[in-house]
């Protein structure tokens, strides 16, 4: 065996520069041999204009396969064969996923509270990277909640740590936010133009907001059913001078100025019907004002209009492609794609919002 394992090394430094496994690809492993007319949604075959189709899905390192030419070349077999001696090494997949965001270079993160980490997917590299440190020598436990911070920082809402870590563009952990003032943390958002962070503090049933030192400017609400009061808040999101706010025991989403932190309106009720909601999770919006919340309870992603009327649902239950098990989170990127933590499906979904059926006024 050792004979054979200098002789690869021998051959992989006579290799010189090609002595590189080629790099993979990245996948979001969609069969394309499929009509794209069955990923739409609402299907053309109703008569309905779609405003939606389905690309694919994030599970992992499963996302990287070798091109079409692996294996062809002389140290891609090397490689293989050196799988085989040591045994192939599994891949790091999500697990329970919670939600995400996407940053300037299209690289998705993900939190995961199954593997207690944060995966970095990086389609241009490409590569996958998984994350586990929320300060210092402490790993992350129950990491839900992600935003993005100045200077490409990475900000990360662990429940049972009761803190807000905070990590660079490279996952490496930096001094963390809100410890000894947070019960419960989960969602979370930046004002980049204020540089303020908002917290939701499940637990406190408030939003905390922060500055970038970590101090607390002010909190909002208060537990109850009222306008501006919270019974168990848990995912938040900032779009247009507003922040909606998942008011999950209240089954609806309240929105506020964050200029002024006033109450504006609440989207949803409580109800048994599709548009109706029962435990909110996720919330978004997109370039053209639509907000999406996730119903976890029916496994529906629901699309609202700027002005709180539901438009049409996404996903239902179920296991295939387009279908959900208990989704959590959703976020949208500068391309207007759609991405769902399907949690008990262990992966994100994604759709492109293919434009069209918004009012274009002011609010």
């Amino acid at each position: 065996m050792r004979w054979l394992l200098a002789s690869l090394l021998i051959v992989l430094s006579l290799a010189g520069c090609g002595g590189m496994r080629e790099k993979p690809l990245f996948t979001m492993g969609l069969d394309s041999t499929v009509d794209p007319r069955q990923l739409m949604f609402p299907p053309p075959a109703d008569g309905e204009v779609p405003r939606y189709m389905y690309l694919g899905e994030l599970r992992g390192e499963t996302n990287l396969v070798a091109p079409e030419e692996l294996g062809k070349g002389l140290v891609n077999t090397i490689f293989a064969i050196l799988d085989i001696i040591a045994g192939p090494a599994e891949p790091m997949v999500l697990d329970r996923p919670q939600t995400g965001t996407v940053d300037g270079k299209g690289r998705v993160f993900v939190t995961d509270i199954g593997r207690g980490a944060v995966f970095m997917f990086d389609e241009k590299l490409p590569e996958v990277k998984v994350w586990s440190k929320a300060e210092g020598l402490l790993d992350f436990i129950s990491p839900v909640g992600i935003a993005l911070g100045p200077e490409q920082q990475i900000f990360v809402a662990d429940a049972d740590l009761g803190l807000v870590a905070r990590l660079s563009p490279l996952g490496e952990p930096l001094p963390s936010i809100g410890r000894n003032h947070l019960l419960r943390p989960n969602g979370l958002a930046f004002d980049a133009a204020a540089g303020k962070l908002y917290v939701a503090d499940t637990g406190a049933h408030q939003i905390k907001i922060f500055n970038l030192e970590g101090i607390l400017l002010a909190e909002l609400g208060a537990r109850g059913d009222g306008p501006g009061e919270f019974n168990y808040p848990t995912h938040i999101a900032i779009a247009r001078d507003k922040l909606y706010v998942t008011d999950t025991m209240n089954a609806r989403v309240q929105v506020f100025s964050t200029k002024t932190g006033d109450y504006l309106a609440t989207i949803g009720k409580r109800g048994m019907f599709i548009g109706d909601l029962n435990r909110p999770k996720g919330v978004a919006a997109d370039g053209e004002g639509n907000v999406y919340v996730v119903e976890s309870y029916f496994d529906y992603l629901l699309v609202y209009n700027r002005r709180g009327q539901f438009l049409m649902p996404l996903g239902g239950s179920g296991f295939g492609d387009e279908k959900f098990h208990l989704p959590s989170g959703v976020w949208v990127d500068s391309r207007n794609r759609v991405y769902v933590a399907d949690m008990l499906n262990s992966r994100v979904a994604v759709f492109q919002f293919l434009g069209g059926g918004v009012e274009n006024d002011a609010d």
